[in-house]
């Protein structure tokens, strides 16, 4: 006890001789003078808080037996100056005796009044003091969340008493300790607080605002996002906040106001899609194109000659500019925002300028080792690559040199994180964990986005530029590509686990289960994913067709096509995907046909399932006068992505009867070949569109040259008719002769 003070020596051993109650109240007169000393150390206030014993400041804390000439508040306030005071040791501040006590300093900051006497004010700012010290400290964290502090903070600030700041700060680094799990699924506390917050923040013209700029940032970061964006169009805080950025962004302003702005817009936009931008009835596009121009200008002016130490010290900033970027792209490219002219020509410009800074920093950053790179830049990195990608994916001609030299780096980060991001999901699985917020277990930064799947879209384009397409194939991409086609499949191809035998007997009661929202999203997100491997792949297999001819990779991609194709559900979901993994299998049978056997069970039903997309596709049964060809209903909503695979399909299959003949006596045995002339002979004259009518004869004639019972067949069915009325001269003379 050598660095214990001579008075607190003393002190303790007051403490410890008290006979009664009277004397050790006595005593922390003296105990809070002490404490409040600078020579007081960590080990002398620990020894103060044992002798004075936790049972004995409760009572004193919930005691309203107090002697006739003392005030109301006497004991309370002693004992709160006492443990507020002991609360900035983290030791005392986390003791299991100190969190028992937090329902107690919940129940004083509810009882403040802006009425209340000095006395108690002074009590319930030592309770918040209390409050945020044990804020600070993980297990205190944790037992202010299970003890519900955030529905009480959030209902003292709603009802405005005194320090009501006070009660905001614990919220705001709870959520932010907590993320998403920090509120209840019920969203209406949280759009209850965030309206109040909001209100506040519009109307409020002093520096407040920009500390509830910040404050409304971190709720809004740290809410249940997709519960939030489904609940929130009756609520008022998107309209609050609008008006009050608006107010901000428009203003002449520094970048101590403009930071805060910046990032409360980003997770606006992220949380409630670009069109909340859109809210000004007569100039409905200014904010948004402000806020572009905003956020272009800062990407420049935080990346460009500066090093990565001195981007990194606003990484949060820029980021939220990318999440900005990224999402304007996306929501430009849907034209579904009328911008004249010049505010296009505007908004480019300013993409531009902000993309090619990225590309710049990139470039630099390329030449160093990714390994020996700290968590937090490795991640800021993933966002320069991902943003990038979002742009790549809409505009293909802007910097292609540069876009060539960063393409090793960008695929080398991107595989990483594919390989890292499947090895935890593929954990949380087995373990039974649905897809949502990363598990606190997984270790390793890159392991929480997958940038390879962000990529794809913009990969799609790069392939069909040769220089792209030589450098993705000089690293192997296609490789790890397969294995994400493998991994995507086993979500798109769900399997419920397996019942256990005790279960598996058992008379199943009520219909099944509905799968977990967040599984259904997570095969979504797969299927689209999948979608655009293979139109990778189909750019790979038609524009390097004798690379593909002799690879034993596509060989292998072929057989896994052939394989799964025909256990792919038949849901109006998988059209598109059915479609794709079809016509890609088409094209890959075109380049590897030598490989074909006729015994290949598998060959015959991946040939059975392509018909199936290929036949289905047109009717007239379900024309307005049964006698015009029509997009099926089941196409019809799908219809732009699959009309020109369908083409292709069809031109496809034509090439591979040619190749491989015997294919041509599953066109006959399903009834295909029949079905068409059926069809084309309740077609009325005239009504076919050209390149339906070319798509349909010419694969007729192909199946009449691959075998020569065809002819029988068609005739029989009447191709006469449809030969004279659709004008099928080539169809004709394979027939009928000259």
């Amino acid at each position: 006890m050598s660095d214990v003070p001579e008075g607190v020596k003393k002190c303790v051993a007051i403490l410890r001789a008290a006979g009664s109650d009277t004397e050790k109240f006595a005593a922390l007169f003296m105990v809070t003078k002490l404490v409040k000393g600078s020579d007081c150390n960590a080990h002398a206030k620990k020894l103060l808080f044992e002798a004075i014993g936790f049972t004995f400041l409760k009572k004193l804390l919930l005691t309203s037996d107090v002697p006739e000439d003392c005030p109301p508040l006497v004991y309370k306030s002693v004992a709160m100056s006492v443990l507020s005071s002991f609360c900035s040791e983290p030791e005392l501040a986390t003791h299991p005796e100190m969190l028992k006590n937090i329902p107690v300093f919940l129940e004083i900051v509810q009882q403040a009044d802006d009425d209340a006497l000095d006395d108690d004010l002074i009590v319930i700012s030592e309770a918040y003091e209390c409050l945020q010290a044990i804020a600070s400290h993980e297990p205190g964290q944790k037992a202010l969340l299970s003890m519900g502090a955030i529905a009480k903070m959030s209902e003292i600030y709603s009802q405005q008493s005194f320090q009501t700041d006070e009660a905001l700060n614990v919220l705001v680094t709870l959520v932010t300790r907590f993320g998403p799990n920090a509120w209840d699924e019920d969203p209406k506390p949280f759009h209850a607080i965030v309206n109040k917050i909001a209100l506040d923040f519009e109307t409020d013209h002093s520096e407040r605002k920009f500390e509830l700029c910040s404050i409304l940032h971190a709720l809004l970061f740290n809410c249940r996002r997709e519960v939030v964006s489904q609940t929130s169009s009756g609520e008022s805080w998107a309209q609050y906040i609008y008006k009050g950025l608006s107010d901000i962004l428009m203003s002449k302003i520094g970048k101590a106001q403009r930071d805060p702005a910046l990032k409360l817009a980003s997770v606006m936009v992220e949380v409630l899609g670009v069109e909340w931008c859109l809210r000004d009835e007569d100039k409905p596009r200014q904010f948004f194109l402000l806020l572009v121009h905003l956020c272009s200008v800062e990407v420049r002016m935080q990346l460009e000659d500066r090093s990565m130490a001195q981007i990194m010290n606003n990484a949060d900033l820029v980021t939220a500019c990318f999440i900005v970027l990224e999402l304007s792209i996306a929501f430009v490219a849907t034209d579904t925002l009328d911008l004249e002219q010049k505010e296009k020509q505007q908004l480019y410009t300013a993409l531009k300028g902000a993309f090619a800074a990225i590309m710049s920093t990139l470039v630099k950053v390329s030449k160093e080792p990714l390994d020996k790179k700290e968590a937090k830049e490795k991640v800021f990195i993933c966002a320069m690559v991902r943003v990038l990608g979002a742009w790549l994916a809409q505009e293909t001609s802007a910097m292609k040199n540069a876009v060539n030299t960063l393409l090793p780096f960008m695929l080398t980060l991107a595989n990483e994180t594919f390989y890292a991001y499947r090895a935890r999901r593929t954990a949380e699985r087995a373990r039974g964990e649905p897809p949502g917020v990363p598990s606190e277990t997984s270790s390793d930064p890159l392991s929480q986005v997958d940038i390879l799947r962000l990529l794809l879209p913009a990969m799609c384009h790069l392939t069909v530029d040769e220089k792209a397409r030589k450098i993705m194939l000089d690293v192997k991409e296609e490789e790890v590509l397969y294995e994400c086609v493998l991994y995507h499949w086993s979500i798109v191809h769900y399997k419920k686990p397996v019942i256990p035998k005790s279960e598996r007997g058992k008379v199943k009661k009520g219909p099944e289960p509905e799968l977990d929202p967040s599984i259904v999203d997570e095969m979504k997100d797969s299927r689209t994913a999948m979608i655009s491997i293979c139109n990778i792949f189909m750019n790979i297999t038609v524009l390097e067709a004798k690379m593909v001819e002799e690879s034993t990779l596509f060989a292998s991609l072929l057989k896994f096509i052939f394989n799964n194709l025909p256990e792919l559900k038949n849901v109006s979901e998988n059209l598109v995907l059915h479609g794709n993994l079809a016509v890609l299998g088409l094209l890959l049978l075109k380049q590897q046909a030598k490989r074909a056997r006729k015994n290949d069970f598998s060959i015959c039903r991946y040939i059975q399932a392509t018909i199936r997309f290929l036949w289905d596709a047109f009717s007239v049964n379900e024309s307005h006068d049964s006698s015009t060809l029509v997009v099926s209903m089941s196409y019809k909503q799908y219809w732009m992505e699959l009309q020109e695979l369908w083409f292709l399909g069809m031109q496809t299959m034509s090439a591979v009867l040619a190749l491989v003949p015997w294919l041509s006596e599953f066109a006959i045995e399903s009834g295909w070949a029949q079905g068409i002339i059926d069809t084309l002979k309740q077609v009325k004259m005239g009504s076919l569109p050209a390149n339906t009518k070319s798509a349909y004869e010419d694969f007729l004639c192909h199946l009449v040259d691959a075998n020569n019972s065809v002819t029988q067949v068609l005739k029989e069915r009447d191709a006469l008719t449809v030969c004279r009325t659709h004008r099928f001269m080539e169809l004709g003379k394979r027939l009928f002769g000259d």
